[in-house]
Formats: structure tokens, sequence, C-alpha cells
């Protein structure tokens, strides 16, 4: 069954930072201990997912607060307890301009994004920050030569995100310069979470780094969870004291099978043939755990077997069809896609409005834009759900055969009313179709 109809995460996101307070947990165990006690039914299914003894569990405060400790993520309380107070500490020290230093100033931090530079500042890394932030979730990723292929890149994020060329280019040559520049002597830590926005650039700087004769000495950090934070989207919404923990507990070397993988990832995205891909995913990638569920998920925005849809696409006209008619505006679709309904975050605000747009551009309209908001801010435009988006959500009408313009995922060109590769629900694979 395709997601785009499966039900909304039972507990919105709340992309919470991580700061945990003691008392606070105190409380909710005394009340959830009361509410067991009182045979509140949702309390209970808490008490059983979470206590080693489930319902033969004694009712006492200490097994309720072993529960609230396993929910934010803690094999007990004590543990719980000592993150907490490790992460007041560390805070404390910040606060008073005194952080401790963790790297040096050789170091050189790796991240897809801006979103942690300020809190490692603050958190008191003295490393450089390099950001390195192509979104080859995307938009054409060919196998072209270095400077054919950025001008690939270039070109779409002109036109999926209303940038100039000059500025487009000129900042994609600096980033891969930055990266290029890095080799023997150099310290390079590398920053990711498990989305396909960063898996993908985590296996294009591994394939990248794989080649050279001269490596520098490459550390990562990846992560797909962090205790505490209920509901991970990414590092950017983490405290800076929760950054330094990190550090501390999930820094590893990068191993020569992480690199080789690397490489091999990236040649099967670029491929115009996705069957490579594929069988990455299913076949898993235990020298990076996080990369194969990234992987299906890309693989995901492939049109639908069933619709025709890329899931993106799928998931945003199921939340207009949740709306019964009414108009939503596109700000509103894009927050209930990120805090309910997409289970693996990875699109920014101006990637979601290039994707709404590209359903605007249907040549038999699936949504329809309230011409009364069409010069507003673009968050502030709304829409509805048409009749033929309705029919293309039943399966009723394939959206490839109404496209408006093609569409890439990764090396793979989906072109309208063309054979394509599809991702087939059912089958859980690619087909050709």
């Amino acid at each position: 069954m395709s997601k785009a109809n499966e039900p909304a995460l039972a507990v919105p996101r709340d992309y919470f930072g991580g700061r945990l307070n003691l008392e606070q947990q105190k409380k909710r165990a005394k009340e959830l201990l009361k509410a067991v006690r009182d045979g509140d039914a949702d309390a209970v299914v808490r008490w059983e997912a979470h206590h080693p003894k489930g319902a033969a569990a004694g009712q006492l405060l200490a097994d309720a607060q072993l529960v609230i400790a396993r929910e934010n993520g803690f094999p007990s309380w004590p543990r719980m307890k000592t993150h907490i107070d490790t992460l007041r500490i560390a805070r404390q020290r910040m606060e008073a301009g005194r952080p401790l230093v963790p790297d040096s100033a050789d170091m050189v931090h790796v991240r897809c994004g801006e979103d942690i530079r300020h809190s490692l500042k603050v958190a008191g890394f003295a490393g450089a920050f390099v950001e390195f932030s192509d979104p080859y979730c995307q938009g054409p990723v060919p196998r072209l030569d270095r400077a054919a292929f950025l001008d690939k890149r270039s070109e779409f994020i002109v036109s999926g995100y209303d940038r100039s060329l000059k500025d487009a280019r000129d900042r994609l040559e600096a980033e891969y310069g930055a990266v290029d520049a890095l080799g023997e002597g150099d310290r390079v830590v590398l920053w990711f979470e498990h989305d396909s926005y960063d898996q993908l650039i985590l296996a294009r700087l591994l394939a990248h780094f794989s080649r050279l004769d001269e490596r520098p000495d490459l550390q990562m950090i990846c992560v797909g969870k962090v205790p505490g934070v209920q509901g991970f989207v990414g590092l950017g919404q983490l405290h800076p004291e929760v950054l330094l923990w990190l550090w501390e507990n999930e820094l590893k070397p990068v191993t020569e099978g992480q690199l080789a993988l690397g490489a091999e990832v990236w040649n099967a995205v670029t491929d115009p043939d996705p069957t490579e891909l594929d069988r990455i995913v299913r076949d898993g990638t235990p020298a990076l755990p996080l990369m194969a569920p990234a992987l299906r998920r890309h693989l995901r925005e492939l049109p639908s077997a069933r619709t025709g849809l890329g899931l993106t696409q799928a998931l945003s006209l199921s939340i207009l069809a949740r709306a019964d008619g009414q108009k939503l505006t596109a700000g509103r679709i894009f927050q209930a896609l990120m805090t309910r309904h997409e289970l693996l975050p990875f699109l920014g605000d101006l990637m979601f409005w290039h994707a709404l747009k590209d359903l605007s551009a249907s040549t038999e309209p699936v949504i329809a834009a309230d011409p009364e908001t069409a010069d507003l801010p673009w968050p502030k435009r709304a829409y509805a759900l048409t009749e033929a988006g309705r029919r293309v959500l039943a399966g009723e009408l394939d959206y490839l055969s109404i496209a408006g313009a093609p569409r890439w995922i990764g090396g793979v060109e989906v072109r309208p009313r063309e054979p394509a590769w599809r991702w087939d629900e059912e089958g859980g694979a690619v087909r050709r179709a």
C-alpha cells in the first residue's frame, strides 16, 4: 500500500533540541504512574511498550521512571539523569563563556548546510567550517565530467530555487573547490544525519575521498537518533551542548569499507538505470547502516507504479485530500508534510516549493491555486485538490500522462508520457513501465 494512504505519524514532530529537564521528567513519571493506576488505556499501552516486564511490572514510581527513560531513548533512569547532568554542566560552561575546546584550530568540519555552524562555535569548537550543500535529492545528478556536471546542477538550481546563474555557479564552485582542497595532513570531520539529502551528499564525499592517493584524516558523526530527542530529524535542531555530546560519543574514524561503499553508492545514484541502486538497498549497507533506508526513500521519488506520483507529490496531494475541499497554504502543506506525514524528512522549504510548482504545472491541474493569493509570498499561496488530483491519488489517472515537465531522481530522467522507471509499492522495488 502506498504511504500516501497510510496514517500520519502518531505523535507529530516538535523539533525538540535535546535539552531535557530532570524535574519535568520526574513530573511526567508521576503523571504516568497515576494514569496507569487509574486504568488509562494510552498510559497502559506506553507502560507495556517500554517496561521490560510489561503488564506484569509493579506499579511503583521507579517503574514509571524506567518507562519515561526508555521513551526518551535511555536504558535506565540513572543513565538519563547522568546524560541530563552532563548536558547541564556543558551548557553552564558555555553560558559563562568558558566552553571546553573539543577540537583544534586545524580541524575542518564539513556539513551539508549552515545549520550547525553557529552552534559549533557556541559549543567551543575552534576548527574551520566548510559547507557542501548541493541538493542531490532534487534535480539532475548525471554522470558527467565536473564542468558539465556543475553546469547541469547550476541550471537546475537557477530554475528550481530562483537563484541567478552567477550566484548558483559561483557557490557550487566555491563548495566543490573547498572539498577538493582537503588532502593529506588535514583533519576532517563529516557531520551527517540519516535522511536522503544528507546521505546522498555523504556518498558523493566518500566517493571523492576514496579516489585520493593522499587523503585527509577522516572522521565522521553520522546519526539517525539522539538520546532524549524523540522524532529526531536533523543536527540543526540540536542545542550546542547536544552537539558536544555527539562529538564525545559518536565521533568515529571513516573506514575503508565506508569509502568503498560511498563510491559504489555514488556510482549507482548517477546511473540512468536505478536497478543497481535498488540492489544496494535490498542487500543493505552494513558499513553505513543509515544509507540504505535513505536510498530507499530516494527511490520512492520515482513515479509510483500505481499513480505515477513520486512520494513527495503523493503525500502533498494526500494532505490536501484530508482538507475535505478546503484550501491550504503552501506553508501549511509543508508543515504538515514535515511534522506528520514524511517518515524521513529531507526537504528544505525552497525544495518543497519547487516540488509544489512541479505539481502546479501539470497539463490537467491536480491542484488549483487560489488567484486571490497569487501575489503573496509562496508560503501564503493557497491550493486545493482538484478532481484530477483525486483521480490520480485513487490510481484512476496516471500522473505521468498529465505531468507538465521532466523530473530527475538522481541520474534517472523521468519524461512525461514516455516509458519510465517506476517504484512498485507492492513489490518494494523498481521496475520499468
